[in-house]
């Protein structure tokens, strides 16, 4: 459909106002009866050389305070292998008033954890592979998938969860020794 000179003049009005294109489309369909789809008027305000205006910045309801701090719009920071590690083995906080890493800053001191890790990973969706044994002499085929989520796929004892000491000691290994081999 076509406008004529007056309509024109009317939506470049409404575009100089700083109106967008949906309100522009709803206009023309309520004030001078044109139903147009969205892109049709994106088509037009194109046609018509006129530039959106861009929608001022929220302004704060209290001139008294600054608006909120750009640390606060900033998303949250990505975990780390080791992190998400801690997370699915239940290594969180072990008390309330405790940081949530302070367990897991202090050395371990000696561990019985070995951790090996395989030559080839040939599990799909997995970027490394390999064995643990824990400090009970528990055996475990570990994997680590695409996602850097750590998972266990074969327990030489049915329902075993390794102690935190243990948890700890075998997140520390894995992450050194996926360090080392540039993963």
């Amino acid at each position: 459909m076509s406008l004529n000179e007056e309509q024109k003049r009317i939506v470049a009005a409404w575009v100089a106002a700083g109106d967008n294109l949906s309100v522009i489309q709803k206009k023309l369909s309520t004030e001078l009866k044109i139903s147009m789809t969205y892109m049709d008027v994106r088509f037009l305000v194109d046609d018509l050389n006129l530039q959106l205006k861009d929608p001022p910045p929220k302004a704060s309801t209290d001139l008294g305070k600054p608006d909120a701090p750009a640390a606060a719009a900033r998303p949250p920071e990505k975990k780390g292998l080791l992190d998400k590690a801690k997370e699915k083995l239940g290594l969180g906080k072990e008390a309330a008033d405790e940081p949530e890493d302070e367990a897991f800053d202090e050395p371990a001191g000696p561990s019985s954890v070995t951790v090996a890790v395989d030559k080839a990973t040939l599990i799909p969706g997995a970027i490394a592979s390999g064995a643990v044994t824990f400090s009970d002499g528990v055996t475990v085929k570990w994997v680590v998938d695409n996602y850097g989520r750590p998972g266990f796929t074969q327990i030489s004892r049915e329902g075993y969860r390794p102690s935190p000491a243990d948890a700890q000691a075998f997140m520390q290994e894995l992450s050194a020794a996926l360090q080392q081999k540039g993963l």
